[in-house]
C-alpha cells in the first residue's frame, strides 16, 4: 500500500448522518460541522426565534418534519459563532480560497419519490462538503457513506457540476474572522 493510500483516511473517521424526515439542514449542518450539534428540537427553537408572533412559521415544513430554510443554517452557524458567506455563482470558482472555508452547504434540487416510485417532482435538498484530513468529501444525507471527492480539483469539479445544472446555492461555512476580512476570496 502506498503512502498515499494509508494517509487517506477510512469512511469510518468522517462524520455523516443519514437523511430522516425532512432534516436535511440539521444533518447538512451536523455533517459539515462534523459533530451532532443540532437536532430537530434545536432548528425548531431557531425557527420560533425568528418568527416568534407567528402562529404557521415560515422557516420550517408546516407539517413539522423538517425542511428548514437558509435564515434557520444562517442563525444555527451564527449562535456559534460561525457565518455562512453566499458564494455568486457569477464569480469563476478559481477565485474561492478553499483553504480559508470550514466547509460547503448546497441547496440542491432533488428528485421526490415515494418508495420506488419515482414523482416528476422536486425539491430542495442541503447537502455538506467538507474536507477531512486532506480530502474532500460529499456528506449528502442521502448517500449511505461519504463519498470523497479528492482534493481541491475534485471539490471544485464536484462545485463546477452542481453550478451548472442551475438553481444550486452555495453557501460557505466561514468563521466570523474569514467573513469580515474576506479572505474567502482570491482576488489574484
Amino acid at each position: 500500500m502506498s503512502q498515499a493510500q494509508e494517509a487517506r483516511p477510512s469512511p469510518s473517521s468522517v462524520y455523516h448522518e443519514r437523511q430522516r424526515l425532512e432534516l436535511c439542514a440539521v444533518h447538512a449542518l451536523n455533517n459539515v460541522l462534523q459533530q451532532q450539534l443540532f437536532s430537530q428540537e434545536a432548528a425548531d427553537e431557531i425557527c420560533k426565534r425568528l418568527a416568534p408572533d407567528s402562529r404557521l412559521n415560515p422557516h420550517r415544513s408546516l407539517l413539522g418534519t423538517g425542511n428548514y430554510d437558509v435564515n434557520v443554517i444562517m442563525a444555527a452557524l451564527q449562535g456559534l459563532g460561525l457565518a455562512a458567506v453566499w458564494w455568486d455563482r457569477r464569480r469563476p470558482l478559481s477565485q474561492l480560497a478553499l483553504p480559508q472555508v470550514l466547509g460547503l452547504i448546497l441547496n440542491l434540487p432533488s428528485p421526490v419519490s415515494l418508495g420506488l416510485l419515482s414523482l416528476p417532482l422536486r425539491r430542495r435538498h442541503w447537502v455538506a462538503l467538507r474536507q477531512v484530513d486532506g480530502i474532500y468529501y460529499n456528506l449528502d444525507s442521502k448517500l449511505r457513506a461519504p463519498e470523497a471527492l479528492g482534493d481541491e480539483a475534485g471539490v471544485r469539479a464536484f462545485l463546477a457540476a452542481a453550478l451548472s445544472q442551475g438553481l444550486c446555492e452555495v453557501l460557505l461555512v466561514v468563521t466570523k474572522e474569514v467573513e469580515e476580512t474576506g479572505c474567502w476570496l482570491q482576488t489574484s
